[in-house]
Protein backbone atom coordinates (compact mmCIF):
# COMPACT_ATOMS: atom_id res chain seq x y z
CA UNK A 1 0.00 0.00 0.00
CA UNK A 2 2.88 2.39 0.68
CA UNK A 3 4.61 1.52 -2.62
CA UNK A 4 4.99 4.48 -4.97
CA UNK A 5 2.95 3.71 -8.06
CA UNK A 6 4.54 6.45 -10.15
CA UNK A 7 7.50 4.16 -10.83
CA UNK A 8 5.22 2.10 -13.11
CA UNK A 9 4.35 5.10 -15.28
CA UNK A 10 6.74 4.07 -18.08
CA UNK A 11 4.73 0.91 -18.72
CA UNK A 12 1.62 3.01 -19.41
CA UNK A 13 3.12 5.09 -22.22
CA UNK A 14 1.74 2.78 -24.92
CA UNK A 15 5.12 1.95 -26.47
CA UNK A 16 5.36 -1.80 -25.86
CA UNK A 17 4.47 -4.80 -28.00
CA UNK A 18 1.54 -5.34 -25.65
CA UNK A 19 -0.24 -2.11 -26.58
CA UNK A 20 -2.38 -3.99 -29.11
CA UNK A 21 -3.66 -6.35 -26.41
CA UNK A 22 -4.12 -3.54 -23.90
CA UNK A 23 -6.17 -1.34 -26.19
CA UNK A 24 -8.26 -4.23 -27.45
CA UNK A 25 -9.26 -5.50 -24.01
CA UNK A 26 -9.59 -2.11 -22.32
CA UNK A 27 -11.85 -0.79 -25.08
CA UNK A 28 -13.89 -4.00 -25.27
CA UNK A 29 -14.94 -4.81 -21.72
CA UNK A 30 -16.47 -1.39 -20.86
CA UNK A 31 -19.02 -1.98 -23.63
CA UNK A 32 -19.96 -5.29 -22.01
CA UNK A 33 -20.36 -3.60 -18.63
CA UNK A 34 -22.46 -0.77 -20.05
CA UNK A 35 -24.70 -3.25 -21.87
CA UNK A 36 -25.44 -4.87 -18.51
CA UNK A 37 -26.07 -1.57 -16.70
CA UNK A 38 -28.77 0.13 -18.73
CA UNK A 39 -30.68 2.56 -16.53
CA UNK A 40 -27.95 2.85 -13.88
CA UNK A 41 -26.46 6.31 -13.50
CA UNK A 42 -23.48 6.36 -11.12
CA UNK A 43 -20.11 4.62 -11.37
CA UNK A 44 -17.16 4.25 -9.01
CA UNK A 45 -14.16 3.11 -11.06
CA UNK A 46 -10.91 1.82 -9.57
CA UNK A 47 -7.80 2.81 -11.47
CA UNK A 48 -7.08 5.19 -14.36
CA UNK A 49 -4.30 3.20 -16.05
CA UNK A 50 -4.16 4.02 -19.77
CA UNK A 51 -7.31 6.13 -19.51
CA UNK A 52 -9.22 4.18 -22.16
CA UNK A 53 -11.88 2.79 -19.84
CA UNK A 54 -12.39 6.04 -17.94
CA UNK A 55 -12.89 7.84 -21.25
CA UNK A 56 -15.45 5.26 -22.41
CA UNK A 57 -17.39 4.92 -19.17
CA UNK A 58 -17.72 8.68 -18.90
CA UNK A 59 -19.93 8.72 -22.00
CA UNK A 60 -22.58 6.58 -20.30
CA UNK A 61 -22.70 7.39 -16.59
CA UNK A 62 -24.05 10.71 -15.31
CA UNK A 63 -21.98 10.50 -12.12
CA UNK A 64 -18.46 9.10 -12.53
CA UNK A 65 -15.88 8.93 -9.73
CA UNK A 66 -12.43 7.37 -10.18
CA UNK A 67 -9.84 6.38 -7.55
CA UNK A 68 -6.13 6.12 -8.38
CA UNK A 69 -3.03 6.50 -6.21
CA UNK A 70 -0.59 7.72 -8.87
CA UNK A 71 -0.35 11.50 -9.27
CA UNK A 72 1.62 11.07 -12.50
CA UNK A 73 -0.95 8.78 -14.10
CA UNK A 74 -3.81 11.09 -13.07
CA UNK A 75 -1.97 14.10 -14.48
CA UNK A 76 -1.30 12.32 -17.76
CA UNK A 77 -4.99 11.37 -18.01
CA UNK A 78 -6.12 14.98 -17.63
CA UNK A 79 -3.66 15.97 -20.38
CA UNK A 80 -4.72 13.26 -22.82
CA UNK A 81 -8.46 13.38 -22.09
CA UNK A 82 -9.22 17.01 -21.18
CA UNK A 83 -12.91 16.75 -22.08
CA UNK A 84 -13.75 13.85 -19.76
CA UNK A 85 -16.08 15.00 -17.01
CA UNK A 86 -15.20 12.72 -14.11
CA UNK A 87 -14.03 13.26 -10.55
CA UNK A 88 -10.69 11.64 -9.75
CA UNK A 89 -9.56 11.05 -6.16
CA UNK A 90 -5.87 10.41 -5.54
CA UNK A 91 -5.91 7.68 -2.90
CA UNK A 92 -4.93 4.09 -2.34
CA UNK A 93 -7.80 1.66 -2.69
CA UNK A 94 -7.11 0.39 0.81
CA UNK A 95 -7.64 3.82 2.39
CA UNK A 96 -10.25 5.50 0.14
CA UNK A 97 -13.42 6.56 1.96
CA UNK A 98 -16.62 8.28 0.88
CA UNK A 99 -20.17 8.68 2.13
CA UNK A 100 -21.43 8.46 -1.43
CA UNK A 101 -22.99 5.26 -2.78
CA UNK A 102 -22.86 4.10 -6.40
CA UNK A 103 -24.97 1.96 -8.72
CA UNK A 104 -21.86 0.32 -10.22
CA UNK A 105 -18.31 -0.37 -8.99
CA UNK A 106 -15.69 -1.58 -11.48
CA UNK A 107 -12.29 -3.20 -10.90
CA UNK A 108 -10.88 -3.17 -14.43
CA UNK A 109 -7.57 -5.08 -14.49
CA UNK A 110 -6.88 -3.83 -10.97
CA UNK A 111 -6.96 -6.90 -8.72
CA UNK A 112 -3.72 -8.28 -10.16
CA UNK A 113 -1.94 -5.12 -8.92
CA UNK A 114 -2.99 -4.97 -5.27
CA UNK A 115 -1.49 -6.71 -2.25
CA UNK A 116 -4.84 -8.06 -1.02
CA UNK A 117 -7.55 -8.29 -3.70
CA UNK A 118 -10.02 -9.87 -1.27
CA UNK A 119 -9.68 -6.91 1.07
CA UNK A 120 -10.19 -4.43 -1.78
CA UNK A 121 -13.35 -6.16 -3.02
CA UNK A 122 -14.66 -6.43 0.53
CA UNK A 123 -14.07 -2.70 1.15
CA UNK A 124 -15.66 -1.45 -2.06
CA UNK A 125 -18.82 -3.51 -1.86
CA UNK A 126 -19.91 -1.14 0.94
CA UNK A 127 -19.92 1.76 -1.55
CA UNK A 128 -22.75 0.20 -3.57
CA UNK A 129 -26.35 1.37 -3.52
CA UNK A 130 -28.90 -1.33 -2.57
CA UNK A 131 -29.06 -3.65 -5.55
CA UNK A 132 -25.86 -2.14 -6.98
CA UNK A 133 -23.51 -4.18 -9.14
CA UNK A 134 -19.77 -4.84 -9.24
CA UNK A 135 -17.67 -5.88 -12.24
CA UNK A 136 -14.07 -7.07 -12.27
CA UNK A 137 -11.71 -7.90 -15.14
CA UNK A 138 -8.43 -9.76 -14.64
CA UNK A 139 -5.70 -11.33 -16.82
CA UNK A 140 -5.95 -15.08 -17.36
CA UNK A 141 -2.87 -17.24 -16.79
CA UNK A 142 -4.44 -20.11 -18.73
CA UNK A 143 -5.42 -18.26 -21.91
CA UNK A 144 -5.22 -20.13 -25.20
CA UNK A 145 -1.98 -18.47 -26.31
CA UNK A 146 -0.33 -19.20 -22.94
CA UNK A 147 -1.53 -22.81 -23.05
CA UNK A 148 -0.03 -23.18 -26.53
CA UNK A 149 3.26 -21.67 -25.34
CA UNK A 150 3.27 -24.02 -22.37
CA UNK A 151 2.67 -27.15 -24.45
CA UNK A 152 5.30 -26.02 -26.96
CA UNK A 153 7.83 -25.82 -24.13
CA UNK A 154 8.19 -22.04 -24.48
CA UNK A 155 6.36 -21.16 -21.24
CA UNK A 156 7.21 -23.66 -18.49
CA UNK A 157 5.04 -21.94 -15.86
CA UNK A 158 1.85 -20.29 -17.11
CA UNK A 159 1.41 -18.35 -13.88
CA UNK A 160 4.91 -16.87 -13.89
CA UNK A 161 5.00 -13.09 -14.25
CA UNK A 162 7.08 -11.69 -17.12
CA UNK A 163 9.43 -8.73 -17.02
CA UNK A 164 6.66 -6.62 -18.56
CA UNK A 165 4.23 -7.78 -15.86
CA UNK A 166 6.62 -6.57 -13.18
CA UNK A 167 7.04 -3.26 -15.02
CA UNK A 168 3.26 -2.86 -14.94
CA UNK A 169 3.20 -3.61 -11.23
CA UNK A 170 1.42 -6.96 -11.57
CA UNK A 171 1.55 -9.23 -8.53
CA UNK A 172 -0.37 -12.22 -9.90
CA UNK A 173 -2.18 -13.85 -12.77
CA UNK A 174 -5.62 -15.35 -12.28
CA UNK A 175 -7.37 -18.46 -13.48
CA UNK A 176 -11.13 -18.98 -13.54
CA UNK A 177 -10.82 -20.97 -10.30
CA UNK A 178 -8.57 -18.56 -8.38
CA UNK A 179 -10.70 -15.60 -9.51
CA UNK A 180 -13.80 -17.35 -8.16
CA UNK A 181 -11.98 -18.16 -4.93
CA UNK A 182 -11.09 -14.50 -4.29
CA UNK A 183 -14.60 -13.29 -5.14
CA UNK A 184 -16.16 -15.79 -2.73
CA UNK A 185 -13.59 -14.99 -0.03
CA UNK A 186 -14.74 -11.36 -0.27
CA UNK A 187 -18.25 -12.45 0.65
CA UNK A 188 -19.55 -12.23 -2.91
CA UNK A 189 -20.53 -14.59 -5.69
CA UNK A 190 -20.34 -14.66 -9.49
CA UNK A 191 -23.53 -13.64 -11.27
CA UNK A 192 -21.92 -13.99 -14.70
CA UNK A 193 -18.46 -14.71 -16.07
CA UNK A 194 -17.20 -14.29 -19.63
CA UNK A 195 -14.02 -14.11 -21.66
CA UNK A 196 -12.25 -11.10 -23.13
CA UNK A 197 -10.37 -11.72 -26.43
CA UNK A 198 -9.55 -15.22 -27.61
CA UNK A 199 -5.92 -14.89 -28.66
CA UNK A 200 -4.63 -17.84 -30.74
CA UNK A 201 -0.99 -16.73 -31.08
CA UNK A 202 1.60 -14.33 -29.73
CA UNK A 203 0.86 -10.62 -30.18
CA UNK A 204 3.68 -10.11 -32.65
CA UNK A 205 2.44 -13.00 -34.78
CA UNK A 206 -1.11 -11.59 -34.83
CA UNK A 207 0.17 -8.16 -35.86
CA UNK A 208 2.24 -9.68 -38.67
CA UNK A 209 -0.91 -11.36 -40.03
CA UNK A 210 -2.51 -7.90 -40.47
CA UNK A 211 -5.95 -9.36 -39.85
CA UNK A 212 -9.13 -7.68 -41.05
CA UNK A 213 -10.59 -5.65 -38.14
CA UNK A 214 -13.75 -7.73 -38.43
CA UNK A 215 -11.73 -10.82 -37.48
CA UNK A 216 -10.28 -9.03 -34.44
CA UNK A 217 -13.82 -8.15 -33.35
CA UNK A 218 -14.81 -11.75 -33.94
CA UNK A 219 -12.03 -12.93 -31.60
CA UNK A 220 -13.65 -10.82 -28.89
CA UNK A 221 -17.16 -12.05 -29.64
CA UNK A 222 -16.08 -15.70 -29.79
CA UNK A 223 -14.31 -15.32 -26.43
CA UNK A 224 -17.45 -14.43 -24.47
CA UNK A 225 -18.50 -18.02 -23.56
CA UNK A 226 -14.89 -19.17 -23.00
CA UNK A 227 -13.40 -17.30 -20.03
CA UNK A 228 -11.08 -20.22 -19.27
CA UNK A 229 -9.36 -19.74 -22.69
CA UNK A 230 -9.48 -15.97 -23.09
CA UNK A 231 -6.79 -13.38 -22.38
CA UNK A 232 -8.99 -11.65 -19.84
CA UNK A 233 -11.81 -12.75 -17.57
CA UNK A 234 -14.76 -10.45 -16.85
CA UNK A 235 -17.04 -11.21 -13.91
CA UNK A 236 -20.27 -9.58 -12.81
CA UNK A 237 -20.14 -9.91 -9.05
CA UNK A 238 -23.20 -10.35 -6.86
CA UNK A 239 -22.97 -8.98 -3.33
CA UNK A 240 -24.33 -11.55 -0.90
Amino acid sequence: MTESLDKHLEAYQGNSDYEFDNQLQLKWYPKRVVDSCQGLSSLLELGVGYGYTTNQFNKYFKRHVVVDASAEIIGRFYTEFPDVNCEIHQAYFESFETEERFDVVTFGFVLEHVDDPVLVMSRFRKFLTPGGRMFAAVPNAESLNRRLGHHAGMLPDMKKLSEHDHLLGHKRYYTVDTFRDDIEAAGCSIAKMEGIFLKPFMTRQILELNLDPRLIDALCEVAIPYPELSCGILAEIAVN
